[in-house]
């Protein structure tokens, strides 16, 4: 759950200013009259005492004015949230919840290592030795949190269902040492690693543990979250960090967060001096740095245990139990060295010395002014890089890589066979079976991986060499079991997009070879598609990939004055294209394409020649008439002509957590929750079960499982009474330090996009639409919210960074988008046409809804910006720059527009299945009318009162002046 944060409060405070003006302003002169009015100025009693009740009587009456129109407006969807009804997850909900996430963590676990097959573990008493066992990482913070209503399965829980007995006396050591996780959150973060130091394992604990058990088990965990990268250097100004001993410093400058600190190096060296048989648990989404395992031969078997959810780690105990065979891969590359990545020196915090004028201020950062990131790897993210670089000889592959791409262990072994390749030239289908065979003696899963490597030329289209085009994972199979699997992928998956010539994809005539691997560096076989022709895909009768429209450069200025990393002469441009940025000035030509709030004119877009929409219109429709009806229906215009301007502004300005009923055109208010591996409402506390992380997802390699994830959602949506979900999350691991991994899927895009896609369409089969975020380029935390410039060029940016949003609009039928916090060059993405029209509706053919991410204003998010540029609705729950101030024809139109990818969406959502659904009045608003009588009763009344009284003073003083007369004499 997330929490509140002072800009939220601030930017209250500011949206209800008018009304809390103005009742200061009315209490004020009630007081002044109060007190201006005595003996002295006015004489009769009667009437100063009506004066004074009067004036308390208007203060009542405008107080509660003033409140109503602050609850109706600005504080209208705060309140309608925070008073909503509390939906809870059903009780079969809830167990078929659990179930499935531990059946998907038992295929995440992943096993990296195994020698001498020291896993099963052969004791049922188990040493395990690690602060981390006792604060294990389930998810990630930000919004990705997990909702602590439902109870959690620890490691040492996990290992108990399993059977194993763990030693009391190391468990209560680190409880004693800290109970709690410091805190990594968005506004602050706390690295510390909690490890207790070597010496205060006394000698006889050690004894005692040796007389336990000979297994050890070690666990190492890290954490990441919203709002903040993992720190690369753990010496950095500004990293908070408490050392476990004053005897030395855990890290030394330059060492980041993902290696080991001192303290688990001495702990590593304590178990291993006194025991044989260690396995060691890395239980994190972030790729460890994994340059120490040859220094410990007693470790002879490690686990990779993504975060596991609420229920996962019963996953984790039945693994190192033998119950469960593992049958993880992993989703990056584990490095031997970090820094050795090509992002590496392009990742963190750039800013521009040449641009303080657009100065803003956030939360997270405080004061800050725009920054920028250079993906200068180009389309050389992970593996492709380091299986090309390894072809080209230009590193030492052994000496780089822990463990490669797609790389997993099982206790039994597997024999894949590839049959014949059939290549349809007229379909373009490329089809093969793979045999699988268990050939060891337990049952188990395997994963077919198929890769190809296209021909190259020097200086030519960059391509790598090796590159995952499909999957699919076996059922259990048992010893001495075969399964066929049958490959399917499509030629023009293996084109290339040529930003430099043809501007579009292109398929290069040659030989393509396609191979099945055991991970991305270890071939199984290999086959020969011979392409004859070169195939350009450069018109809309030859798109690629089916795409609506040709897909050709949209996005030339982002390329930005970067020099890119080139596989030509064996990465010879390697070292200047990875270094560090030395410019940090913004060429003024492209500083005057920069807008943020302080330079942005709506009024300066405005088309004369537009023509003023109609609006108002009385024609009877609502929203429920159009479910199921196509987009381009002819009664979709009629119905958008009933709303009025203020219907537009309210569904666009205020769509933080669900968008708003609009009772002209029959629309009921929706709920729309966050969470990439839960659903959680952020107002009335309540939550899901929260699975598995996105990255152990894929590191399960199962399709089948990330669609029963999908209609997971949708069932838990339909008990929480939501619509809609802020997920799923698929940018891409860049690189290792980026704060949200554990969000995100994977470094390669078709993975990203096949679990997405899955998810997406199971959601979508239950009613429910999904959010597929954060659109796009938006992989680090760093200066996410300080107008973060991102300079990528077209290749990578179509081929890499929109991949997962292609398959998740084209397969898995995404109705609806969360754009991103990031400029991509010098455009906010929530407002980028190119992206959000060109690309995503014209291209793709996506039919629903752009939302922003969560919408602070942070000086340049504006609402009348993002409208024309194809955004649709504002995530926000105050008042900013979120509404729509220009009401010319051109806003008006980009209104029009942006409601009717709205309701289209929700027109298509389970609550509209079964017709139009009638519109409850929230609770808070019945009660103000209650309110609203009783005040007006006890108003009347008390104006009737203090009349009656008046009037009687009135004749009591006329009858003591009357009395008082001279009487008249004849």
């Amino acid at each position: 759950m997330l929490g509140i944060n002072w800009s939220d409060v601030i930017n209250v405070l500011k949206s209800v200013m008018p009304q809390l003006i103005a009742i200061g302003v009315v209490l004020v002169l009630a007081i002044i009259l109060t007190f201006a009015v005595n003996k002295k100025t006015v004489k009769s009693v009667g009437t100063r005492k009506l004066i004074h009740s009067e004036s308390w009587l208007v203060f009542l009456v405008a107080t509660v004015i003033a409140v109503s129109m602050m609850l109706f407006g600005p504080l209208n969807t705060l309140v309608t949230s925070a008073t909503a009804k509390k939906y809870a997850l059903s009780d079969a909900t809830v167990s078929a919840a659990n179930k499935l996430a531990k059946e998907v963590q038992s295929e995440a676990v992943t096993m990296l290592k195994n020698d001498d097959s020291n896993l099963p573990l052969s004791s049922k008493k188990v040493n395990v030795f690690g602060w981390g066992s006792t604060n294990p990482v389930y998810g990630g913070t930000g919004s990705g949190s997990m909702s602590a209503q439902y109870a959690t399965t620890s490691i040492l829980d996990g290992m108990k269902e399993a059977g194993f007995e763990t030693n009391a006396d190391l468990t209560k050591l680190y409880t004693d040492y800290r109970a709690d996780r410091p805190v990594v959150a968005m506004a602050e973060q706390d690295w510390t690693l909690p490890e207790v130091p070597a010496k205060q394992y006394t000698d006889s604990l050690v004894s005692e543990a040796k007389d336990f058990s000979d297994e050890a088990v070690v666990v190492l965990t890290r954490v990441g979250g919203e709002g903040a990268d993992l720190p690369k250097d753990m010496k950095a100004d500004g990293i908070t960090y408490t050392n476990n001993s004053k005897d030395y410093e855990d890290f030394q400058k330059g060492q980041g967060f993902l290696e080991l600190s001192q303290t688990e190096r001495d702990m590593l060296d304590l178990v291993t001096k006194n025991f044989d048989k260690v396995t060691l648990i890395y239980n994190g989404a972030n790729t460890f740095q994994f340059d120490f395992l040859d220094s410990y031969p007693q470790i002879r078997s490690v686990l990779w245990c993504p975060p596991a959810g609420q229920t996962g780690f019963s996953a984790l105990g039945e693994v190192l139990a033998g119950e469960t065979n593992p049958s993880g891969k992993t989703s990056d590359t584990f490095l031997k060295d970090l820094t050795k990545s090509p992002s590496y020196n392009n990742f963190g915090d750039f800013k521009y010395d040449n641009m303080k004028e657009f100065a803003t201020e956030n939360f997270e950062e405080g004061q800050t002014s725009p920054a920028f990131v250079n993906y200068v790897e180009g389309i050389y993210v992970g593996y492709k890089y380091w299986e090309t670089a390894d072809d080209e000889g230009a590193v030492d592959y052994d000496a780089s890589v822990a463990f490669p791409f797609g790389y997993g262990l099982s206790y039994t072994t597997f024999d894949q066979k590839m049959g014949d390749v059939n290549y349809d030239t007229e379909s373009g289908t490329i089809t093969f079976d793979v045999t699988v065979t268990n050939t060891g003696d337990q049952a188990g899963k395997d994963v077919v991986e198929v890769y190809y490597n296209p021909p190259y030329t020097d200086g030519g289209i960059e391509k790598a060499s090796t590159n995952l085009v499909a999957f699919e994972k076996t059922k259990e199979l048992e010893p001495g079991a075969s399964e066929t699997v049958k490959v399917e992928f499509n030629d023009d998956d293996m084109a290339s997009y040529d930003y430099k010539g043809a501007k579009a994809y292109v398929l290069e005539k040659g030989d393509y070879a396609v191979s099945i691997q055991s991970d991305s560096h270890t071939a199984i076989d290999s086959k020969t598609v011979n392409v004859a022709d070169t195939i350009t895909y450069d018109s809309d009768s030859n798109s690629h990939n089916g795409d609506q429209t040709v897909a050709t450069n949209q996005f030339d200025e982002a390329a930005g004055d970067v020099t890119y990393l080139s596989r030509a002469n064996h990465f010879a441009n390697y070292a200047e294209a990875t270094a560090a940025p030395t410019d940090f000035t913004l060429k003024e030509d492209v500083k005057k394409t920069f807008f943020n709030n302080s330079n942005y004119d709506p009024s300066q877009y405005d088309n004369d020649s537009d023509e003023m929409p109609t609006t108002g219109a009385k024609n009877g429709l609502k929203v429920g008439d159009l479910t199921g009806k196509d987009y381009d229906d002819a009664d979709w215009d009629k119905l958008l002509d009933q709303l009025t301007f203020d219907d537009m502004d309210t569904l666009i300005a205020n769509g933080g957590y669900g968008t708003q009923a609009i009772k002209s055109v029959g629309k009921i208010a929706l709920t729309d929750l966050d969470g990439p591996a839960s659903l959680n409402n952020n107002f009335t506390g309540v939550g899901s079960i929260g699975f598995p992380a996105s990255t152990a997802f894929a590191c399960t390699w199962n399709k089948d499982l990330a669609k029963e994830f999908g209609n997971m959602i949708g069932d838990m949506a339909h008990d929480m009474n939501a619509s809609g979900w802020y997920a799923p999350a698929m940018n891409i691991h860049r690189n290792a330090f980026s704060g949200r991994t554990f969000e995100y899927f994977s470094e390669d895009a078709l993975l990203s996009g096949t679990m997405a896609s899955r998810e997406i369409a199971g959601a979508k089969e239950k009613g429910v639409y999904s959010f597929m975020k954060h659109f796009a380029l938006n992989d680090q935390e760093t200066n996410r919210l300080s107008e973060v410039n991102t300079w990528s060029n077209e290749q990578a940016i179509r081929e890499i960074y929109l991949k997962p949003f292609e398959m998740s609009v084209k397969e898995g039928g995404a109705q609806a988008v969360m754009s991103s916090f990031n400029y991509i060059g010098t455009e906010w993405a929530g407002s980028n046409t190119h992206l959000l029209n060109s690309v995503l509706r014209d291209e793709w053919g996506f039919r629903g809804f752009v939302l922003t991410d969560y919408f602070g204003g942070y000086g340049y998010m504006n609402g009348d910006r993002a409208i024309r540029g194809g955004g649709d609705v504002m995530l926000a729950t105050t008042t900013v720059t979120n509404h729509i101030t220009d009401h010319s024809a051109t806003s008006v139109k980009a209104m029009r527009t942006a409601c009717h990818n709205i309701l289209y969406t929700a027109a298509n959502s389970y609550h509209y299945a079964d017709g139009q659904p009638q519109e409850e009045l929230p609770v808070w608003q019945t009660a103000l009318y209650v309110v609203w009588g009783v005040i007006a009763v006890l108003v009347i009344g008390l104006e009737f009162l203090t009349i009656r009284r008046y009037m009687a003073r009135r004749k009591a003083v006329a009858t003591v002046e009357s009395a008082a007369e001279p009487t008249k004499t004849e």
